[in-house]
C-alpha cells in the first residue's frame, strides 16, 4: 500500500488536533484540582471562629476604663485604667453598683487583675510593678517589681492564674508563667494562630484548662492552649458591642471574668454600659 506525504500530513494534523484539546482539558483539570486542594487546606488550617450566645446583660459603669475583671464571693473585682482615674473596685454583678473602691495614685495606670488565694493582684502599665491587696478589705499589702520577675518585663497588661502559676501578658505575643511564691518566671509561651504570632494580648482569664485572652482592638477572644500557646479557636463578640460606644475607638472589648463556682463567664469593655454573661457550644466544663 502506497501512502502519499499529503495523506500522512493530514493524519498528523487530525491526530494533533485531537491531542491538543485533550491535553488542555487535562491541564485545566489539574490546575483546578490544585486550587481546590489549596483552598480547602487554607480554610481548614485556621482555628474555628465561634459565635457566642448572650445569656444575660447587666449594668456596667460607662465611665470605667476596664482593664481587668475577676469574680470573688459573687461580686466582680474590676481594675480600671487611665492616669488620675485608675482604681480597684468591688462591684455588684446584678446592679453594677460599686461597693468599695481603692484609688491608685494619679501617676499610676492600672491594668489587669486576678484573685490569688486571699489576695488580689493588680498590674500597672508602665510603672514597673504589680500591687498586692487583701481580697476582703482591698487594703494594699505589697508591691513586686517587674524586673524581679523577669528582666525583660517592662509593662503589665493582663494577668490570670492556672491554680499553680500566675500568667501575665505584656502586650506582645508572649505569656509568662510566674511562681507567686518566688515571683520568678518559670516558663514562657508565645501565642500563635497557625504560623502567625498574636500580638497585643491583653486581659486574660483561665477557664478550665485554657487561657482566654482579649486582643487589643479586636472583637474576638483567643482560646489558647497553655502548654503550646496555640490558638484553639476564636470567640466572636462583635454582636455584643453596645451601639453607644461603637464610634469610640478606645471603647474596646476588654475584661473577662470566670465564675468557677457557678460556671459563668462575664465580659465587658472599656466605657461599656453593659456587662454580659456569655456561653458557647464547647465551653470547657460548661454545665448550663
Amino acid at each position: 500500500m502506497v501512502t502519499s506525504d499529503r495523506t500522512i500530513e493530514n493524519v498528523k494534523q487530525q491526530s494533533w488536533g485531537r491531542i491538543v484539546p485533550a491535553c488542555a482539558l487535562l491541564m485545566v483539570a489539574a490546575v483546578f484540582s490544585c486550587v481546590v486542594i489549596v483552598s480547602t487546606e487554607t480554610s481548614a488550617a485556621g482555628p474555628p471562629i465561634i459565635q457566642v450566645t448572650r445569656v444575660a446583660e447587666y449594668p456596667h459603669d460607662q465611665q470605667a476604663f476596664c482593664q481587668g475583671l475577676a469574680v470573688y464571693n459573687d461580686e466582680l473585682l474590676e481594675g480600671t485604667g487611665r492616669y488620675q482615674h485608675s482604681a480597684l473596685r468591688r462591684v455588684n454583678i446584678g446592679t453594677g453598683q460599686v461597693r468599695k473602691q481603692v484609688r491608685l495614685a494619679d501617676n499610676v495606670f492600672g491594668e489587669g487583675v486576678t484573685l490569688w488565694k486571699d489576695m488580689v493582684i493588680q498590674l500597672t502599665w508602665e510603672n514597673g510593678y504589680l500591687i498586692i491587696y487583701d481580697a476582703d478589705t482591698l487594703t494594699p499589702q505589697n508591691k513586686v517589681n517587674y524586673r524581679q520577675i523577669d528582666s525583660s518585663l517592662s509593662q503589665g497588661w493582663g494577668v490570670t492564674h492556672d491554680g499553680k502559676n500566675l500568667i501575665v501578658s505584656d502586650g506582645s505575643a508572649l505569656l509568662r508563667f510566674i511562681d507567686p511564691e518566688t515571683w520568678k518566671t518559670v516558663r514562657r509561651v508565645k501565642v500563635r494562630s497557625g504560623r502567625r504570632f498574636i500580638q497585643n494580648l491583653n486581659e486574660l482569664e483561665y477557664v478550665n484548662g485554657e487561657i482566654l485572652a482579649n486582643v487589643w482592638y479586636s472583637s474576638r477572644i483567643a482560646r489558647i492552649d497553655p502548654e503550646s500557646g496555640a490558638v484553639k479557636g476564636w470567640l466572636e463578640l462583635k454582636q455584643l458591642f453596645p451601639r453607644t460606644v461603637r464610634r469610640n475607638r478606645e471603647a474596646v472589648l476588654n475584661g473577662i471574668a470566670w465564675d468557677a463556682i457557678n460556671q459563668r463567664l462575664f465580659v465587658t469593655g472599656k466605657y461599656w454600659p453593659s456587662l454580659f454573661e456569655i456561653t458557647w457550644d464547647g465551653l470547657p466544663g460548661n454545665t448550663r
